[in-house]
């Protein structure tokens, strides 16, 4: 409890509504030496008494650049909010030339932000069992490896708000990497060529962790994707279906590797929402 209080108190934030969307910026989700912060989306018409799910959104840029404020990331959080999903997108450590490598505390930011949406719920209006994770490029990936791993699988961070689930009830993995071994010999991240340590870029791949009881998953690549190849997408598919998993693959013919919910190619709100409405239903628009 004191550490949520410090927390609200300290983050320092501006609201502002736009277009039926009020947007929170720069929410501290972090501990107070940590620079990062999180921007957070809420639906203007809430009915009363009812809890909202939430999305947890994961920026991209190969794990070394990107922000929360880029054109796809307000993409993806108004029009989340605007179906009446509170939205929690973040910044997270990236990988700086020549620094130690962020890997995995790149990823436990990442589950932070779950456990703190679960630490606010009662603020933000949300339900903490239905949270969703999603990301695109490498925040497709690490938003993969938030929905599959366990806490059996060492990959959970101690804290903060360790008294909190890192679980999420479904994700959406935007043209992320899934098996990092197959997809490059040296991350920097990692500190290290696969060649010399292959358990780490299997440690931190998220088709290591295909089971049969994982969160569904919500997979899209665009077929003209130069920057990871839809192969990589194709083999978690695969993974997840040959455990029973349950996983939706949505190729979107002709898109290159970056894109939002609205692609010249084919408008993927109706396929997005379909699958978050079957998992967690937002019930707390007023219509």
């Amino acid at each position: 409890m004191r550490i949520q209080l410090l927390t609200l108190l300290a983050t320092a934030v501006t609201s502002a509504w736009a277009g039926g969307v009020r947007i929170e910026k720069d929410a501290a989700y972090l501990p107070p030496d940590r620079t990062e912060k999180a921007d957070l989306y809420f639906p203007e018409k809430l009915a009363a008494n009812v809890k909202a799910p939430a999305l947890l959104w994961i920026h991209g840029g190969g794990w070394t650049s990107g922000d929360k404020g880029q054109k796809r990331e307000l993409n993806i959080g108004n029009n989340c909010a605007a179906n009446g999903y509170v939205v929690m997108s973040i910044n997270y450590l990236l990988q700086q030339k020549g620094a130690p490598p962020v890997w995995p505390q790149n990823l436990y930011d990442c589950k932070t932000a779950v456990r703190w949406l679960r630490a606010n719920a009662d603020r933000l209006h949300i339900d903490p069992d239905r949270i969703a994770v999603a990301g695109g490029s490498a925040g497709g990936h690490l938003a993969s490896m938030v929905a599959l791993t366990r806490p059996e699988d060492g990959l959970d961070p101690q804290g903060p708000y360790g008294e909190y689930s890192c679980a999420v009830r479904c994700g959406l993995d935007f043209y992320g990497p899934t098996d990092l071994g197959a997809m490059n010999n040296y991350l920097e991240m990692l500190g290290k060529p696969r060649s010399k340590d292959p358990a780490i870029y299997s440690k931190a791949s998220p088709i290591t962790y295909a089971r049969k009881n994982s969160p569904p998953l919500l997979i899209l690549h665009g077929t003209a994707d130069k920057t990871v190849n839809i192969t990589q997408s194709e083999a978690l598919e695969t993974a997840l279906k040959n455990a029973g998993a349950v996983v939706g693959f949505e190729r979107v013919l002709d898109a290159p590797h970056t894109f939002d919910l609205q692609p010249k190619q084919k408008d993927l709100r109706p396929v997005v929402f379909a699958f978050l409405d079957k998992y967690m239903p937002a019930t707390n628009v007023i219509k």
